[in-house]
């Protein structure tokens, strides 16, 4: 069977769970060959000799096993990212946050600290110090195998150099006192809340932030205060702007902006403080 026929095929199996299933055949055969999609398509009347081999990872997509995982890769922000199980799989609406950091950044001169909490599989901090130049960066998680898999992303980009990865709890391991930015994508879903088939394969303690959702949120906007750092910005859950703007009035600030994401949703928040 030529490639093209192998491709028709199988994309009646993932109908259910993906809008773009031909495509996602297509991502698994690539991944299989180790070829790009320039090749697949002046190949497509060859013939496929690896059937097997893709009706397995077919089957385990079908089961809404992430694709990510299944090929371990993601693009972030027209990069391409390692993806492992067990971390949190880089979502589109994080590059707005990159882009906030990045703004912050455009006329500072004198080289910044910059902290990344939570830091997954490394894509904030690994972009940042992509992107800006006259930045070091401490990157912290509590789990030990995102640690690991963020500094295989900062070496693939060749800016492992430039962060340093640590494990802690929020700024328990971070003694440091002239950090300028702190950074982060934390937990931000209630608990109780029931998450789609494809969602459940992640990391719980990379999705659920407590009870409501914003405790930890409001945990980091309380700690990064008190430690006098300049800048924090957060992603955040589309229903959580009020709760937090409420929550803002406890603190000295001087400027704060919320922004929306691609299907505009709320989706986070710059705060300055006064220092």
């Amino acid at each position: 069977m030529t490639i093209k026929d192998t491709i028709k095929k199988y994309t009646k199996d993932l109908r259910e769970v993906t809008h773009i299933p031909a495509k996602e055949v297509e991502i698994l055969m690539l991944h299989i060959l180790q070829k790009n999609t320039i090749w697949l398509h002046l190949n497509y009347n060859e013939k496929f000799e690896q059937e097997k081999e893709l009706e397995k990872l077919v089957k385990k997509r079908a089961t809404n096993y992430p694709l990510e995982y299944i090929i371990n890769k993601a693009s972030f922000y027209g990069e391409s990212f390692i993806v492992k199980e067990g971390v949190l799989i880089p979502r589109p609406e994080t590059e707005l946050l990159i882009d906030n950091a990045v703004e912050i950044f455009k006329d500072k001169k004198e080289e910044s600290l910059v902290l990344e909490i939570g830091t997954g599989s490394g894509i904030i901090s690994v972009m940042l110090a992509l992107l800006i130049k006259n930045i070091k960066i401490i990157a912290v998680d509590i789990n030990e195998k995102a640690l690991a898999l963020a500094k295989e992303n900062a070496i693939k980009h060749n800016v492992e150099d430039r962060i340093e990865f640590r494990l802690s709890n929020l700024y328990e391991n971070v003694p440091e006192e002239n950090i300028f930015l702190t950074i982060s994508n934390p937990p931000y879903i209630a608990n109780n809340y029931e998450l789609p088939t494809n969602v459940k394969y992640e990391p719980s303690n990379a999705l659920f932030g407590g009870s409501i959702g914003d405790e930890l949120l409001k945990d980091i906007i309380t700690q990064t205060n008190k430690k006098k750092i300049s800048y924090l910005l957060c992603e955040m859950g589309y229903d959580q702007k009020k709760p937090l703007e409420e929550y803002f009035k406890s603190f000295d600030i001087k400027e704060y902006s919320f922004y929306k994401d691609y299907e505009n949703f709320d989706r986070g928040f710059t705060l300055e403080f006064k220092n």
